[in-house]
């Protein structure tokens, strides 16, 4: 077993308390107030100092001199009334770590410990960061940047992963390039004129309205994006009327806009609120209009090809070849993009799938569970990702 692997191992019982705890104790995203606390108290027991930015953020230093590398975690629960039956679930009623974050902050602490521990050997600055409202546009990591996380000293890389239910414990996947879409959240209220059912010449309908629009975004999105590309549309929400007689006055919708493409995206938002106006008011309508609002989200993430290639290499030797697999990119978003749009990095997935079993829980589940022997595997890596780059 290579030695930083079995450093982390030996720490397989504190990594789990720190877990459990952080799990019991889930806070939506920018609401991490005590999170925040417990990640400065356990930091402050290490000997490492420590402040805050975004005010739930922790941000601190390992080591001195003129290089440095950042480590992330995220830290943020979802809205959701957990369903997992572990001993040790939720105490938040309606909040949940069912993304893992849980799991990434206790690694992120475990790799604290460990670098502490070798902190006269290090060569330059591990600059750690735990990163609040990942869940959450406008994203944590985009606060924490403008509060200048990434200045003083400025790291020539970062690194940082995520669990992965669909791969077996021990296994981590890398993917160079874009790994992740932009989040765009998408608005509409649809305007129309209430009216008698039995009479709908005398109204202006927007659940018809709503309708035509559903169908022609769709068409929209599939008929202007090259189909080698990845680009995605879904109305997930759609909220109008009071009564089976009654047209409503309006019709509300929301959904989402995905890409991998940065290009792409920017054409797409605009094009989307264009013939949102012009279904709205076409004459089929009768003076109905369209109140679009698009927030934007994260940036498409991309992952820097040299670093990428030295975090596989680097978990080639800790791991193993057997354990270093490619990761197909998906249709997700992680605001660890915005790092990477100011500094290389790799950002990559962790195995957390118990061996004997062929399927799990997925991501963003009330009965999402972890196998918590990966806890010291992502510590390793997050340790050996640090030392090995300020080594090269």
């Amino acid at each position: 077993m290579h030695p930083t692997l079995s450093s982390a191992k030996a720490h397989h019982d504190l990594l789990v308390s720190l877990r459990r705890t952080i799990h019991q104790n889930p806070e939506l995203s920018f609401q991490e107030h005590k999170t925040c606390k417990f990640i400065q108290a356990r930091l402050s027991e290490m000997g490492i100092a420590s402040r805050v930015l975004a005010n739930t953020g922790v941000v601190a230093h390992i080591g001195s001199g003129e290089r440095c590398v950042a480590l992330r975690a995220d830290i943020d629960a979802l809205p959701i009334h957990e369903e997992s039956g572990v001993a040790f679930a939720s105490q938040n009623p309606g909040v949940m770590h069912a993304c893992g974050h849980d799991a990434h902050t206790a690694m992120l602490l475990g790799a604290a410990k460990i670098l502490k521990e070798h902190e006269d050997s290090l060569s330059g600055v591990i600059k750690l960061i735990f990163q609040p409202g990942e869940e959450l546009s406008p994203g944590g990591a985009s606060i924490m940047i403008r509060e200048g996380v990434l200045d003083e000293p400025r790291p020539e890389v970062i690194f940082g992963q995520h669990v992965n239910p669909d791969a077996p414990t021990g296994n981590v996947g890398f993917v160079s390039g874009t790994m992740m879409a932009s989040t765009d959240e998408l608005n509409w209220v649809l305007h129309g004129k209430s009216g008698h059912a039995a009479q709908p010449h005398r109204a202006s309908d927007p659940i018809l309205m709503a309708a035509h629009l559903i169908t022609q975004l769709q068409a929209l999105v599939s008929r202007n994006i090259n189909p080698l590309e990845s680009g995605v549309l879904s109305i997930t929400t759609i909220h109008g009327g009071s009564a089976t007689n009654i047209i409503p006055d309006t019709v509300e919708l929301s959904g989402t806009l995905r890409s991998m493409n940065q290009e792409w995206r920017e054409w797409a938002v605009l094009a989307i609120g264009e013939q949102s106006r012009l279904v709205a008011s076409s004459p089929l309508f009768k003076g109905g209009r369209c109140e679009f609002t698009p927030v934007r989200g994260y940036p498409p993430l991309v992952n820097n090809d040299e670093t990428t290639t030295f975090a596989r290499e680097t978990a080639l030797t800790l791991l193993g070849k057997e354990h270093v697999e490619p990761f197909e990119p998906k249709m997700w978003g992680e605001d660890f993009a915005f790092y990477t749009h100011h500094i290389p990095g790799t950002f990559w997935m962790l195995g957390v799938r118990p061996p004997e079993l062929t399927e799990t829980p997925g991501l963003h589940n009330s009965k999402f569970i972890i196998d918590e022997n990966a806890l010291h595997i992502g510590t390793a890596m997050m340790v050996t990702m640090a030392l090995a780059r300020l080594s090269s």
